[in-house]
Order: structure tokens, then sequence, then C-alpha cells
């Protein structure tokens, strides 16, 4: 029997963009799945009886605790003989990478989404591409989640153009048109908007992810207080809270005091706020793909984000939204001025977007091309 594994470091990456195509490939195929993550209690009763799960838990950050994560991953590597271990997320990569390796398990598959040094300076960026030279070095084979990604990867030296594909159009794992279904958008609209108290013909715009200085947020705040004066304008914020020292404080500390900004949290919903929305931003400094970006588009609204490697592969510039330069903000709050002004530029957006990610974003068609590829990286290995 084929046996096949994925490791992540905590569950919520697997929930978010592993589960569904586990699940998939369990109903096409015999094949026996597992899944390597940190221990969580309710993420195990969660799962069904055909997942093997092994808790292992792998502490962020540097930590010389990382050398027991890797023995005891490589122990269940040599006990299960896995025919293709599958990991992605930075600690449980180069935990897995080395475990396989010294396990031999044939086929190490590094689904590379995102790489963390690209935002850092110093002797951290340098560590952390170390890492990540490791990772790609001891994996049989690479698969980042955007085609910009794998280009920037090749020419810093990762690894060859030989070792490594993107899968599809890219993403982790495609978009769920059930879910983000354009045709409840107005039913949706209503529901948030009546929630939050906005009025129905008011502009929004909407940002999903976490709160950090990575994600642009210090440039979001600021062009979006510059402009305030300018529109009547609402803004949701949804994602974790992870502010740190990194996050303006004065700006943020300004931002929870406007009665236009709503700060929702983290939500299994998204696709509800994206409806409620007019206008996507995603200011990022780096990213791996950015499904969030897609999936805005999949709920047919404009999106504008930044010229780094990842979202400017899930969207089209000046037909499905706007580019800006990142870490400027100047740029930034001319294209949310423009989207704010330009009704018949937002409806075409939205209109084209819908079509562009069910064209080439569609999950199950994702699905079906991720099997087939995992057949094929088994054959050859």
């Amino acid at each position: 029997m084929t046996k096949i594994c994925y490791c992540t470091t905590i569950p919520l990456t697997i929930n978010a963009f592993i589960r569904k195509s586990a699940e998939y490939i369990h109903e096409h195929t015999d094949w026996d799945i597992s899944f390597i993550c940190n221990s969580d209690d309710a993420f195990a009763a969660s799962l069904p009886d055909y997942i093997h799960y092994y808790p292992v838990d792998m502490k962020r950050g540097l930590s010389p605790d990382a050398f027991r994560a890797i023995r005891e991953i490589k122990e269940i590597f040599k006990r299960e003989r896995f025919d293709l271990v599958q990991y992605s997320t930075p600690n449980a990569s180069l935990y897995a990478s080395i475990a396989a390796s010294s396990a031999r398990v044939p086929v190490r598959l590094y689904c590379q989404w995102g790489m963390a040094y690209a935002g850092f300076s110093g002797v951290k960026r340098m560590i952390l591409k170390t890492m990540e030279k490791t990772i790609c070095r001891k994996s049989t084979w690479i698969e980042p989640d955007s085609r910009s990604n794998m280009e920037y990867a090749v020419k810093e030296g990762l690894y060859p153009a030989k070792k490594c594909s993107v899968l599809w159009n890219g993403s982790a794992c495609g978009v769920d048109l059930g879910k983000f279904d354009a045709s409840r958008k107005e039913e949706y609209r209503k529901v948030i908007r009546s929630r939050y108290g906005i009025p129905d013909d008011a502009f929004v715009y909407v940002f999903v992810g976490r709160v950090k200085r990575d994600k642009g947020i210090n440039e979001l705040l600021r062009a979006y207080r510059d402009m305030s004066e300018k529109n009547l304008s609402y803004f949701f914020i949804v994602g974790g809270n992870e502010v740190d020292e990194t996050v303006d404080s004065e700006l943020y500390n300004w931002s929870l005091e406007r009665k236009n900004i709503f700060y929702t949290g983290e939500t299994d919903t998204v696709e509800q706020y994206l409806a409620a929305s007019d206008c996507y931003v995603l200011p990022s400094y780096r990213e791996g793909f950015g499904l969030s970006v897609i999936e805005a588009q999949a709920m047919g609204v404009p999106v504008i984000v930044t010229d780094i490697p990842g979202p400017i592969n899930g969207m089209k510039n000046g037909e499905t939204g706007l580019v800006v330069p990142k870490q400027t903000v100047r740029e930034l709050e001319e294209a949310m001025l423009r989207m704010y002004r330009d009704s018949d530029m937002r409806e075409r957006f939205g209109r084209e977007g819908i079509r562009y990610v069910t064209d080439n974003f569609e999950q199950q068609r994702f699905f079906e091309l991720l099997l087939k590829d995992r057949k094929r990286l088994m054959n050859k290995g």
C-alpha cells in the first residue's frame, strides 16, 4: 500500500491548506494517509478514522529543542516507511527534511509556501536563508506555490530549475467556489454590514492577514490615515492580532480609536467579510502566494497588492486589480483612492476577477492535478 505523510508545524496549517486535498486523495485512491504536527486534542478528535495522527511538538523559532523534534520525526519515518513525505512551514520543513533524508524516504516533497528570510536583513536573514537552503538540499523535489517565487528561489541559488515545478497556476490549495460563492455576495454583504452598522452605500476596504510589519500593516494604516479626510470609508482588518514591537504603536492606537475601522479577529467566514467589502488590500513585504488574493477575486472584489513574488501571480494588473511598489505609502494611498473614486473600474475588475479565478484556481481541478502530480513524483522516486 502507498503511504504518504504531511508534516506542518501547527494543525491550523493542515486544516487551512492540506486537509481537503488529503480527503480528496482518500476518496480517489487506497493510499494510507498520516499527519504530523504539534499536539492538539481537538484537532485529533476532528480527524476521520482513515487519517493517522502523530503529534510532535515543534517550538517556534530557533531552539535546542529542534534536535528532539528531528529525532522523534525520524523514528516515525523509519517505523512507518512512507513512500512520500510532504512538508511545509519553516520549522516543520527543516525538521522533516532532515529526518526524512536520514530515514531514506524515497520522495521528500517541500511545498515552499514562501521564504521567511526574504523579509529580513543582516544576521537573521543569513540564518533563515541557511535553513531554507538546507531544506531544499535535503528534498528530492520542491513545489513553490507561485511562479514568481520559484524564479526568485532559483535566482537566489536555493535549488536548480530542474528540481522544481509549480502545480497548475499556483496556490497551496486552490479556491473552494462552493464557499467563496459570488452568487451569495449580496446576501453576505447585508449580513455583515448590518452587524457592524455600515450603510449600504458606504465604501469598505478589507485586509485579511496577521497584523504584522511584514504584512505591510504600517504602510496600510498610514495610507488610510492620510486619505481619511478625502473619503468616507470603512475598513475591515480580518485575522489574528499578533501586534508586536514592529507595528507602529502610534498608528495602531489611532486605528483602535476609529469608529470606522473594525478588527474582526480570526473568522471561519472570511468570504462574508470579503463580500461586504469593495476593495481588498494586501501591501505585504513577502508572501508564498497570498491565497486571500484569489479568494477576494472569487467574491468579485477588486484587489490591490504589492509588486512581490506570489500575489502578482494571483491577479491581473489592470484587469482584476492594481499593483503598487512594496513599502510605499503614497502609491498605496493613490491606488486606494483610485478604487474609491472609480466605480466603473471596480465593477469591471470584480467581474473579471470572478472569471479569472474560476478558470485558473478552481479547487477540484487543482486537486485532480495534485493527485496526478503526486503519482508522478512517486513513480519517478
